[in-house]
């Protein structure tokens, strides 16, 4: 089954890989950056390799809204192919307009994949730590993948992909000396269903319990099915990065979003 799970991912990507289009739409918001008023921290959204914002957060964006959130989304990196410090560069100008529109000194991130971990770069090596409260990663690419097609996709044209490769010079950069930036709170939202970030453990971050909070899908919902693809869409994941920002971005390891 899980060799069945991991050529399906193989196949997903290289299907995804030839639908991209040739450049990405420039930075775009899902809330009116100029006229959303919130008296909840704004939050900015971070797609995944080969995806872009609008089908990332279909589901996402709009709760946000009803809870009384301002969302900002941010199309990085050619779809998410370019080199990851190169697209935390990206992030690190877009989250100084958003705060600039908004007012607030720091915003909270929810990325999915590649944008869970992305922003790491961010908060770690370009001054992100004291400008970001929270970083929520839904399948992120923390400590690499080991699917053998992200080395090979990165030796062609999508250096992203390399960068995510599991003991990649970037990945080992990322998290020497730790998991954590600053005083950034951190969740990451994980399914051990997941075919493209793998193994699914290499998601969690390490840190004490005031500051991180790892979330198994399956540990909260046993009979949830999500896997890679479609762990952003999922109900219970909406719920756990709603709970998240309501506790300041470290979400309660008891909470049940099922049921």
């Amino acid at each position: 089954m899980r060799r069945t799970l991991a050529l399906l991912g193989t196949a997903i990507l290289v299907l995804l890989a030839g639908q991209l289009p040739a450049a990405a739409t420039p930075a775009q918001s899902l809330a009116d950056v100029a006229g959303c008023q919130s008296d909840k921290r704004p939050v900015v959204l971070l797609h995944g390799t080969f995806k872009k914002s609008g089908w990332s957060w279909g589901g996402l964006a709009p709760e946000l809204s009803r809870n009384g959130y301002c969302s900002y989304t941010l199309d990085y990196g050619n779809g998410g192919l370019n080199p990851v410090a190169d697209s935390a560069a990206e992030l690190a100008r877009y989250v100084d307009q958003v705060r600039a529109s908004s007012g607030w000194s720091t915003v909270d991130i929810v990325g999915y994949s590649q944008g869970g971990m992305m922003p790491r770069h961010y908060l770690k090596f370009l001054g992100g730590a004291a400008k970001v409260n929270a970083l929520i990663g839904i399948a992120p690419s923390n400590h690499g993948t080991s699917q053998p097609l992200a080395k090979l996709l990165g030796a062609t044209f999508c250096p992203a992909c390399g960068d995510q490769a599991s003991n990649s010079a970037f990945i080992r950069r990322l998290n020497e000396g730790g998991d954590l930036a600053g005083s950034v709170k951190y969740t990451t939202i994980t399914t051990r269903y997941d075919e493209v970030v793998t193994p699914f453990a290499s998601q969690h971050l390490s840190g004490p319990a005031n500051r991180v909070t790892n979330v198994v899908l399956q540990d909260a919902c046993p009979a949830n099915l999500s896997e890679h693809l479609y762990i952003p869409h999922s109900s219970a994941t909406i719920k756990w990065v709603l709970n998240a920002l309501g506790r300041g971005g470290v979400a309660d390891p008891r909470f049940r979003p099922c049921g």
